[in-house]
């Protein structure tokens, strides 16, 4: 449904220190970099997330809440309602001792960042993944080794009736690319809290760009994407499971299978959603037929593709 003029209105006197704007081309709110228009939207700050989601409830407006954007495909034809984006207007970062307090449009890499200043180590793994705090909880990503649930102490939350909570990890069942709050629809990751060790700063920095420099060597970081494209499915590598398929550097329109690194679908330039989407699936396909191992997106689909 699209959204009215009043309740557009209404929307907006919720907003006074965080952003909001109409008809937002969310090419520029995706990795990916495509993504048709956003009826609305907005970037609320930690006091305006709450009253944005009531009204939008109240009036039955669909929501679609986002964070950084690093592992979404948008459809080319935009995303109807409300998208609530917990970003910059959310990005607080706090030290204490050993324990790193963060709002959820946090950057993992600004996090990363905080902790490698005040000697604390533990979170080095994340310094180059190109996602927010609230995605990185909601989805326990990971890399190198290091994965959110290794470090995370407790999660603050709103629920879809619209009650503040706050929950120690140890009960948001936290696996690979997985946790409880994906089976919490409406839920909205607010806060963070982190937990590391002290260490060495130069360490730190060495282990930081040392991972970094493996990721320039390894993945393609001059195309847009949305990193790994697919799951890693048990026992298998998701990538080698592509090349072995015959298809790197395979091609629809201007989405590709990257030369440089099989598991990361890229855009060449211009590419659409639908061109993304059409390669993700013949990649499965022909995966499917050459190992029997069916890949499972990491991507997550939203908004409307046809």
């Amino acid at each position: 449904m699209k959204v009215t003029i009043e309740q557009i209105d209404n929307l907006k006197t919720l907003i006074t220190t965080g952003s909001f704007v109409t008809k937002e081309p969310m090419a520029c709110h995706t990795t990916f970099r495509v993504g048709g228009e956003a009826d609305v939207y907005i970037e609320p700050s930690m006091d305006e997330v709450a009253p944005v989601l009531a009204y939008c409830r109240k009036e039955e407006i669909p929501v679609t809440v986002i964070g950084n954007g690093s592992n979404l495909l948008v459809g080319d034809k935009g995303i109807r309602g409300v998208v609530v984006c917990i970003g910059k207007a959310m990005s607080d970062v706090r030290v204490e001792d050993e324990v790193i307090t963060a709002e959820a449009g946090a950057l993992l890499s600004k996090v990363a960042a905080a902790a490698r200043d005040a000697s604390l180590t533990g979170m080095e793994f994340a310094a180059g993944i190109p996602g927010s705090l609230g995605g990185a909880v909601v989805m326990n990503a990971g890399a190198y080794g290091g994965e959110m649930k290794d470090i995370l102490v407790d999660v603050t939350y709103l629920n879809a009736e619209g009650d503040i909570l706050t929950v120690p990890a140890s009960e948001l069942d936290l696996s690979y690319r997985h946790s409880a709050i994906m089976e919490m629809p409406g839920c909205v990751v607010l806060q963070a809290r982190i937990r590391l060790a002290h260490g060495e700063l130069e360490a730190i920095q060495a282990y930081m760009s040392e991972l970094a420099s493996k990721r320039r060597e390894k993945q393609p970081l001059n195309y847009p994407s949305a990193g790994s494209t697919f799951k890693r499915p048990e026992g298998y590598f998701a990538g080698k499971l592509i090349e072995d398929a015959g298809l790197r550097g395979f091609t629809m329109g201007n989405a590709q299978v990257s030369e440089k690194h099989c598991g990361f679908v890229i855009n060449r330039g211009d590419a659409t959603a639908a061109e993304i989407r059409a390669l993700m699936d013949e990649v499965t396909r022909r995966v499917r037929e050459n190992s029997g191992v069916e890949l499972v997106p990491e991507v997550r689909f939203v908004g409307e593709f046809e």
